[in-house]
C-alpha cells in the first residue's frame, strides 16, 4: 500500500478487528481531551467574569444600603444627609451595574467564542 501499512487484503480478521478498536479507543481519547480542554478553556473565562459579576452584585447591594440609609436620615434632617447618601450611592451603583453586566455578559457569552467555535468544528471534522 501506498501509506505503508500493511495491506488489507493480507490482515486477519483479528487484526482488523484490533486495529478498529485501537483506532475506536484512540478517537474516544481524542475527544475526552478535547471536552477537558474545552471545560478548561471556560472555566477560565467563567472565573473572571464571575468575580466581576459578584463584586458587581456586592456594589449595587452597596449602594442600595447608603440610598436607603441616606433616605431614612434625610427623614429626621434637612435635605444634607439625602444629597451625601446620593453623592456615595449613586457612583456605587452606577459602579456595580457596570461591573455586574459585564460579568453576566461574560457568563452568557461562555460558549460563544469563535474560536473555541472553531476549535469544536475542526475536532468534529476528523475523523
Amino acid at each position: 500500500m501506498a501509506n505503508g501499512g500493511p495491506d488489507p487484503k493480507e490482515e486477519s480478521i483479528g487484526d482488523l478487528v484490533g486495529r478498529l478498536v485501537e483506532d475506536g479507543r484512540a478517537y474516544a481519547e481524542a475527544e475526552i481531551e478535547l471536552y477537558k480542554t474545552i471545560a478548561r478553556y471556560r472555566a477560565v473565562r467563567a472565573r473572571k467574569a464571575l468575580v466581576a459579576l459578584a463584586i458587581g452584585w456586592f456594589l449595587l447591594f452597596a449602594a442600595m444600603t447608603a440610598l436607603v440609609i441616606a433616605a431614612m436620615v434625610s427623614l429626621s434632617q434637612a435635605i444634607g444627609p439625602l444629597l451625601a447618601g446620593f453623592v456615595v450611592g449613586v457612583p456605587l451603583a452606577a459602579g456595580g451595574y457596570a461591573l455586574a453586566r459585564y460579568g453576566w455578559t461574560g457568563v452568557k457569552g461562555l460558549g460563544q467564542d469563535p474560536l473555541e467555535r472553531a476549535a469544536i468544528e475542526r475536532g468534529e471534522q476528523r475523523p
